[in-house]
């Protein structure tokens, strides 16, 4: 079951949700994700997801390898909040997870019920159309809120005028 969102009511404020990761196309979804919360009078959520290890090595060695991964994540996500902070003047919630992109995904968007949007942007066509928008494109019921899928080639300018 979907909860109902609740960025209409009083007290909340829509909440535009970009996920960061170290592709390319992040920073324009980070962007026009940025740009639209702030055009609104919303809020921005930058989450992370971390992928789940399944490897089955000595828990010392698993310990290190979530650690390593949890200090990659709170740098790109730190990165692009103080990029957003710079560029658009506002100051983003930062959510980092570990596991499956889909399920973390809607589970920070069950949890937080002023998510109203998420914002992806497809990589470049001969590389395919990056992780996250093949995800969507492979799942019939991804997401439980509106997607808004950039297209690539969209340059600062473009994502300013289109916000």
């Amino acid at each position: 079951m979907v909860s109902k969102r609740l960025s209409g009511e009083a007290g909340h404020r829509r909440k535009f949700m970009a996920i960061v990761d170290d592709t390319p196309e992040c920073i324009r979804a980070v962007r026009y994700a940025g740009r639209r919360a702030k055009n609104s009078n919303g809020g921005l959520v930058l989450c992370y997801i971390i992928p789940q290890h399944d490897a089955q090595e000595w828990i010392g060695v698993q310990e290190i390898i979530r650690a390593e991964a949890r200090e990659e994540a709170e740098t790109i996500a730190n990165r692009a909040a103080e990029n957003v902070r710079e560029a658009i003047g506002i100051d983003p919630e930062i959510v980092i997870r570990e596991g499956d992109r889909a399920e973390e995904i809607n589970a920070v968007v069950e949890e937080d019920r002023d998510i109203a949007i998420l914002v992806l942007a497809a990589g470049p066509a001969k590389e395919g159309p990056g992780p996250l928008v093949s995800m969507l494109a492979g799942r019939g019921n991804a997401f439980t809120i509106p997607v808004t899928v950039l297209p690539d080639g969209l340059d600062d300018a473009d994502i300013d005028a289109l916000c």
